[in-house]
């Protein structure tokens, strides 16, 4: 695939992917997907679309777990996604605690100008979702088609009122598998065309 052609989907961890602890994931038995959450991911592959992890992690910075830790619940999520046929590249993350005043943590764009470096594309072209308001300012700052969606942090605002602080443009889903279906919808006009008359991508949602 030729890197203008790459389908990158960058999403949050915590709230987006998986519940969102009252502090932090202190192991991988602690951690829990979302309802219908790796089942998006998984439709996203199937899709074309290539899907990345960008989290802030400063229980590291902290000391509240290692990095060993920190593997170990992200072999459990890998395990859960290949168990319904969903995949996740790799996951990137930020250590820092808040007063390190770093780059990378969310809401500064640092992760996704590294996600974006690394796969050679232009920030634009990366697609970031994730369930605050900190992620979405994050994704719109580094210039990406950013969405937010209302698990997580932003479950409260499932009655209609807009989040505080979030960006203008940033379209909002039920959860991660409406953005996931949203985004396919969208692209599957594109993707028909592409592949001509034999192409089978069924029809793209109103």
């Amino acid at each position: 695939m030729a890197v203008r052609d790459l389908r990158l989907v960058v999403i949050d961890r915590d709230g987006t992917l998986n519940r969102d602890p009252e502090d932090f994931l202190h192991g991988p038995d602690d951690w829990e997907p979302l309802p219908g959450a790796l089942e998006a991911v998984a439709r996203l592959n199937e899709a074309g679309w290539r899907v990345v992890v960008a989290s802030n992690q400063s229980g590291l910075g902290r000391g509240l777990f290692d990095v060993d830790t920190l593997n170990a619940v992200h072999a459990r999520m890998h395990k859960a996604l290949a168990g319904v046929g969903g995949r996740i590249d790799a996951v990137f993350f930020c250590p820092h605690a808040p007063e390190d005043a770093c780059d990378c943590r969310k809401p500064a764009p640092g992760l996704f100008l590294q996600i974006a470096a690394r796969y050679g594309i232009a920030p634009a072209q990366l697609v970031a979702v994730g369930d605050s308001v900190r992620d979405a300012c994050a994704g719109v700052a580094a210039g990406c088609d950013t969405h937010l969606v209302l698990t997580g942090q932003s479950a409260v605002h499932r009655d209609g009122t807009r989040p505080v602080g979030l960006p203008e443009g940033v379209t909002i889903h039920d959860d991660l598998l409406a953005f996931a279906d949203a985004l396919i919808a969208r692209h599957a006009p594109a993707a028909r065309a592409a592949d001509g008359p034999a192409g089978g991508m069924g029809a793209a949602r109103p």
